[in-house]
């Protein structure tokens, strides 16, 4: 149970499809440890209104039952800061204490209403149902962002300068230090070194980010800059579109939300049955498990093992589901060989092999001589695009030596083949070698 409770209710906002300004769409009450949403009259009332999201709130008057195990609504947990943005708001509203206090502490409709305003999708949370007020919307130069990082990392309080720096980026996901900058027509996501990393992680993410979109992956568009010494990788934003009016905003779901499932089933999440739900609820389901199944590929190539479902996400248009680029593709950490992905890539099974996608295949659709030549094209695709993406990077030689054969192309990930994909560990061992 959280241990400080200051709110108990926030009104739910919503870019709906075009528009550059928000609706209030309805009212989330906290009962006990539930949070409860019902939609607005005045909402329900609207020739334009769409669900957030209805296989969990369709349109309809009244309060709206949780599914089984959540304690709120999936689909607006999506748009409530995660680890990184809650220690902005801890370290904010306790200072020097922010530093031992665990997340929990504060309750999650705090972490609503006092998180910055431009969060992930086209959601936001306001004490008014009739007022609407932006939260963080200071654009600060990206040295003040980088300072602010660096005192919340050490717990530190933030000069109120600082502190409204910050605020812009405290909606968004992950655990590491991130912020937000906007930049004329673009909007960017800007991930920070941490003082905790042992290796250049900012660079390891673009040179996966950008080696999958040279596999030919569907990814986000990201750049690398340095700050005060520091890396900076920027993603550019792709739940915005910027319009001679205004900024529109997307609607996005987590597959954790497609799932049915919250942080602590988290576990429970499987590729197996994201590839079912894709089969009946996105449009052009055969291309999307395709690229799917890529990514799982991908992921498992270059050592991603964060792919957890919070990691995925869907566009939300009122009808279908569309997917969205990739994004938090980065190489972890890695001592030795046997490696798990965060989900489940068929039956039990989430070992980070190549032979788990291949048992998996039939269920994206791909025969398994499809599936092998998906593995084929990364393999080459990596191998030759490799020098020239980790020279784009400013990586060094004992960098490069680091990630290669251990977060890249690890051998593990070319065991248990045999028969038709036998050859895949040959090839995968020969570009090694060179």
């Amino acid at each position: 149970m959280n241990s400080k409770v200051a709110y108990s209710e926030a009104f739910v906002w919503v870019w709906l499809p075009g528009a550059i300004e928000p609706v209030v769409a309805g009212k989330l009450t906290a009962e006990g440890e539930y949070l409860i949403f019902n939609y607005g009259k005045s909402y329900l009332a609207r020739e334009n209104a769409i669900p957030l999201y209805s296989p969990e709130l369709p349109l309809q008057s009244g309060a709206i039952p949780l599914l089984p195990g959540l304690h709120m609504p999936a689909c607006i947990r999506d748009g409530s800061p995660d680890a990184w943005g809650r220690r902005v708001i801890i370290n904010r509203k306790l200072g020097a204490k922010g530093a031992e206090v665990e997340v929990t502490q504060l309750d999650e409709l705090t972490y609503l209403l006092e998180s910055g305003s431009d969060r992930i999708g086209a959601l936001d949370f306001q004490r008014s149902p009739i007022e609407y007020v932006p939260r963080g919307t200071t654009n600060a130069t990206l040295e003040q962002l980088v300072s602010a990082a660096e005192y919340i990392e050490k717990g530190q309080p933030l000069s109120p300068e600082l502190d409204q720096a910050l605020q812009h980026g405290t909606s968004l996901g992950g655990a590491r230090p991130k912020a937000q900058i906007d930049d004329g027509n673009k909007k960017y996501i800007a991930k920070f070194s941490s003082t905790t990393d042992v290796y250049s992680v900012v660079r390891a993410e673009f040179i996966a980010m950008r080696l999958a979109s040279l596999c030919g992956l569907n990814v986000a568009n990201v750049s690398l800059t340095r700050s005060l010494n520091k890396d900076v990788l920027l993603v550019e934003r792709f739940d915005r579109v910027h319009s001679e009016a205004g900024w529109q905003r997307k609607i996005m779901v987590s597959a954790l939300t497609m799932l049915a499932l919250d942080e602590m089933m988290a576990r429970y999440a499987s590729y197996e049955d994201l590839a079912e739900l894709i089969r009946h609820r996105f449009a052009d389901a055969s291309a999307t498990l395709r690229e799917l199944f890529s990514r799982i590929v991908f992921n498992i190539l270059c050592g991603n093992t964060d792919d957890h479902a919070r990691n995925h996400a869907a566009f939300w248009d009122g009808e279908m589901l569309h997917l969205t680029p990739a994004y938090d593709i980065c190489p972890q950490n890695r001592t030795g060989n046997e490696a798990t992905q965060a989900m489940l890539i068929v039956g039990d099974d989430r070992m980070s092999r190549i032979s788990s996608c291949l048992k998996a295949s039939a269920h994206f659709l791909l025969s398994r001589a499809e599936a092998i030549a998906i593995v084929e094209h990364q393999i080459n695709s990596i191998a030759r695009h490799w020098d020239a993406v980790c020279n784009e990077a400013g990586l060094t030689a004992t960098d490069r030596a680091f990630l290669w054969g251990r977060q890249f192309l690890n051998p593990y990930a070319f065991e248990d083949l045999d028969g038709d994909a036998a050859h895949l560990k040959s090839m995968a061992d020969t570009v090694c070698s060179l």
